[in-house]
């Protein structure tokens, strides 16, 4: 492998942007540099399927500004990926299209497998879950994925449309939000994810892993009331279920202004946190054999990071 080689990589969520770059040298990684826009590209325009001409301008300026930065740190080798919200819009490919053409930045459109995919290989470059089956879930915007493995092997994965800002427009009309509307999401999920609960009933995991922005925000939360500082080089937060569980039902009984007060809160996730913690907390209700909480601080882009580092390495054995 060429000597200390940087490569950019861009994770376009469905609310948050992503950049980080990295030195890249014999199969690991330093990281260089990192940077979160919150764009919301789902905002208004989601559950229609379509990307709003706002959201758009919203994304073209933060990729710009993201070339700007890659220029200046000098880093010819960029991958971006886009993920739900693009996915699933029926001018998502023309975003994607317009992206490159203003940028120069190629944006690459996954499918929620790969997705899944990518985050299980950031999980397990942050954590050893050994051999105990583990449930990883990403929480997104546009979707959620769900992992069940291992630190050796995946034995299910799946992505649903179920994210953040889609439960947020279905379910959250009220502020705090309503007992019958959360009974509502809960029952919403009990349909959407019962190819989950099918599995779990099969590989019967006994540790839940969170990876992404809601569970940074539910730990900065618990670092707060607790007052820890955050180790910003950590790759794994802690969480402990039990003042989890504690810091859900002050989030789903706060109203924003209430909520924005709560120290650790960041205002990027104030609206969205109360049904995606709504959903973690369906997880819990509906699979007892979980036991134990953890939180990884890699997800997709450190697995986008990863996949890249094994096709160099595997480059140069070839």
């Amino acid at each position: 492998m060429a000597k200390d080689r940087k490569l950019g990589v861009i994770d376009m969520g469905t609310n948050t942007f992503h950049l980080i770059i990295s030195s890249v040298q014999e199969g690991s990684f330093q990281l260089l540099y990192r940077e979160k826009v919150a764009v919301r590209l789902g905002k208004g325009g989601i559950s229609k399927g379509l990307i709003q001409p706002d959201a758009w301008e919203r994304a073209i300026r933060t990729l710009e500004h993201f070339r700007e930065v890659l220029n200046r740190h000098d880093i010819p080798e960029v991958y971006a990926t886009a993920t739900s919200a693009i996915r699933n819009a029926k001018n998502g490919a023309e975003l994607a299209k317009d992206i490159e053409k203003r940028t120069q930045i190629p944006v690459q459109i996954i499918s929620g497998e790969r997705e899944a995919e990518l985050i299980y290989l950031g999980v397990k470059k942050a954590l050893d879950m050994q051999d105990t089956t583990s449930l990883i879930m990403d929480i997104g915007g546009g979707s959620v994925e769900f992992i069940l493995g291992n630190q050796n092997e995946t034995f299910w994965l799946r992505s649903f449309e179920v994210g953040a800002q889609r439960l947020l427009d279905m379910f959250h009309a009220h502020d705090p939000i309503l007992p019958e509307d959360v009974e509502k999401l809960y029952e919403y999920l009990d349909v959407q994810l019962t190819p989950l609960l099918n599995a779990v009933k099969t590989y019967t995991p006994n540790t839940f892993i969170g990876s992404s922005g809601t569970f940074d925000t539910l730990s900065e939360i618990y670092l707060a009331e607790t007052g820890q500082a955050k180790d910003e080089n950590a790759t794994e937060y802690p969480l402990p279920m039990d003042k989890y569980l504690g810091i859900h039902e002050e989030l789903i009984t706060k109203d924003k202004t209430e909520r924005l007060k709560i120290p650790g809160m960041i205002e990027m996730r104030v609206d969205m946190i109360v049904v995606a913690s709504c959903l973690i907390n369906w997880l819990f209700l509906r699979i007892p054999s979980l036991n134990s909480m953890r939180v990884s601080a890699y997800a997709l882009k450190e697995g986008i990071l990863h996949s890249v580092i094994d096709s160099i390495q595997e480059d140069v054995k070839h």
